[in-house]
C-alpha cells in the first residue's frame, strides 16, 4: 500500500457488497460479505451497553429497521483502520490522501432508543424503500441495551465508538481482496487547466447539544466559526453524525463520507469542485449571523465563483441556509441552497420557515409533512413498536415523509422530481 502523501488526492479502492449475512468468521470475498457477531461484539466491550445484537438487513427484504440512529460506509487506510474517521479511530489529524478501501453498496447501522432522537423507519421494501439512502444497501444493524443506570451520555458514546470501529472491521476484511474499481480523487487545491468556474461545498452541521450534535475530527463544532477542509476527508470519515433528530432530514456519517453534492461535482465536466466549508448551525440569530458572514468571507477567499448550501435539521436550520445565500450573493458569489419544504400535506403552506431575501438557487428536497402508508412486513429490527401509533412494528402504517430515515436528506440525496401538472 502506498503511504500516504499530503497534497496528492484520494485514491479509492471499491469492493461492491452484492450480499450479507451473518457467520463464524468476517469475511469478504467477490461481493460476499460475512460478519461474526462474536467478533463484532467485542468492539462494543463497555460497561454502559448491557447487551448488543446485530441483524442483517438486505435490499428488498421484507424488513422493517426502526429507530435508526445512525450509519457508516465500512472503510479502511490499512489494519486497525489506518487513520480514518480521525478523533474516534485514528489520530485528530486531517485524513483524505492515500488509499482508502470502502465496501461500497454496505452500512453498519445503529438502531434503537436515545433521548432526543426521534422515531425513524426505514422500509427495505415497498413504497418507502425508493424514499431512504439505506434502503438500497446492506445493512448491519446494531440492536443494543443500556445496563442499569448508565448515564444516555456513555451509552451513545459508546455505541458510536462500536459502529465505527465495526465500520474499519469490515473493511479490513477486503483489505487483500482485487478492488472491483479504483476511482481517483484528485486534490481540489490543484490547478484546473480548463479553467471551469470554481464552486464550494458549504455544509452545515448541526451543533444543538447532547444527541443533536456533529463532529469533526472528534470534535464538536459548536461555538466555533466555519473551518475550510478538502472534501476527500469526507470520504474517511472526518465529520461523523452524533445527531438523532429529524429523521427524513438527517445527514447519516455515511452520507457524510458519500456527499451527493460533493459527487456530482466531483462528476461534472462544466464545473470544477474547488472546496469544503464546515459551518455550525447555532440557534442564536446573532451567532447565525456571524457565522453567515465568515463563511462568505471565506468562499471569497477560495476565489470561488459559485457555492452550494447545504443544512440538517427542521425550519430553524432554513435561516442558516438562506442567511449565507443573501450573503454570497452579496459579495458576487452565486448561491444555491438545498431545502426540504414544510409546506402541510396538501403542499399548499408555506415551504420555508426562512426564505433568502435575495435572488438565488433553490432546491426541494420534498415536503416534510406528506403522508405514505407502508404495507405490514415480516420483520422488524431497532424495535418491536412504533412508539407514536402505538402498534406492532412490522404492522402496515400510515406515517408523514418525516419519519422515513433520510427522505428529504438536505446534503442532495433523493428521487424527488418535479413535472408539470397533468
Amino acid at each position: 500500500m502506498n503511504e500516504p502523501r499530503a497534497g496528492t488526492g484520494l485514491r479509492r479502492l471499491v469492493h461492491e457488497v452484492q450480499s450479507l449475512e451473518l457467520g463464524e468468521s468476517t469475511g469478504y470475498e467477490d461481493g460476499r460479505l460475512v460478519v461474526s457477531e462474536e467478533q463484532a461484539g467485542a468492539l462494543f466491550d463497555d460497561p454502559s451497553l448491557a447487551q448488543v445484537r446485530l441483524g442483517c438487513a438486505s435490499p428488498g427484504q421484507s424488513v422493517r429497521i426502526v429507530n435508526p440512529l445512525d450509519a457508516v460506509q465500512p472503510c479502511s487506510k490499512g489494519p486497525g483502520g489506518g487513520g480514518v474517521f480521525p478523533g474516534f479511530v485514528g489520530p485528530a489529524m486531517p485524513p483524505g490522501h492515500g488509499e482508502t478501501h470502502i465496501l461500497r453498496g454496505a452500512a453498519v447501522v445503529a438502531a434503537g432508543d436515545l433521548p432526543r432522537a426521534q422515531e425513524a423507519v426505514i422500509d427495505m421494501s415497498g413504497p418507502a424503500a425508493e424514499l431512504s439512502p439505506l434502503a438500497s444497501t446492506h445493512n448491519v444493524v446494531v440492536e443494543f441495551e443500556r445496563s442499569p443506570e448508565a448515564p444516555w451520555e456513555d451509552v451513545e458514546a459508546a455505541l458510536r465508538r462500536g459502529v465505527l470501529r465495526l465500520a474499519v472491521q469490515l473493511a479490513d476484511a477486503a483489505l487483500d481482496a482485487q478492488p472491483e474499481a479504483v476511482e481517483e480523487l484528485p486534490d481540489p487545491a490543484a490547478p484546473d487547466p480548463e479553467g471551469r468556474p470554481r464552486v464550494g461545498v458549504v455544509t452545515n452541521l448541526q451543533t444543538q447539544g447532547k444527541f443533536k450534535d456533529v463532529f469533526v475530527y472528534g470534535r464538536s463544532l459548536s461555538g466555533g466559526l466555519p473551518t475550510v477542509a478538502s472534501p476527500n476527508e469526507l470520504d474517511d470519515g472526518a465529520v461523523v453524525s452524533g445527531q438523532y433528530g429529524h429523521p427524513a432530514l438527517k445527514n447519516p456519517t455515511l452520507l457524510h463520507q458519500t456527499h451527493p453534492v460533493v459527487a456530482a461535482l466531483r462528476e461534472s465536466e462544466e464545473l470544477r469542485l474547488a472546496a469544503l466549508v464546515l459551518c455550525p448551525e447555532p440557534v442564536e440569530q446573532g451567532a447565525k449571523e456571524l457565522v453567515s458572514a465568515h463563511a462568505a468571507r471565506l468562499c471569497a477567499a477560495l476565489g470561488l465563483d459559485a457555492a452550494i448550501v447545504t443544512k440538517e435539521g427542521g425550519g430553524n436550520a432554513d435561516a442558516d441556509v438562506a442567511l449565507k445565500m443573501d450573503r454570497l450573493e452579496e459579495i458576487g458569489i452565486a448561491s444555491v441552497g438545498v431545502f426540504a419544504e414544510m409546506a402541510g400535506r396538501d403542499g399548499t403552506g408555506p415551504p420555508l420557515v426562512v426564505p433568502p431575501s435575495r435572488p438565488g438557487g433553490m432546491v426541494s428536497a420534498g415536503n416534510y409533512d406528506e403522508r405514505i402508508s407502508l404495507p405490514e412486513c415480516r420483520q422488524a429490527l431497532g424495535g418491536e413498536r412504533i412508539a407514536m401509533l402505538d402498534t406492532p412494528a412490522t404492522d402496515s402504517l400510515e406515517l408523514p415523509v418525516a419519519v422515513i430515515y433520510g427522505a428529504l436528506n438536505p446534503l442532495g440525496w433523493g428521487r424527488v422530481t418535479c413535472s408539470e401538472p397533468a
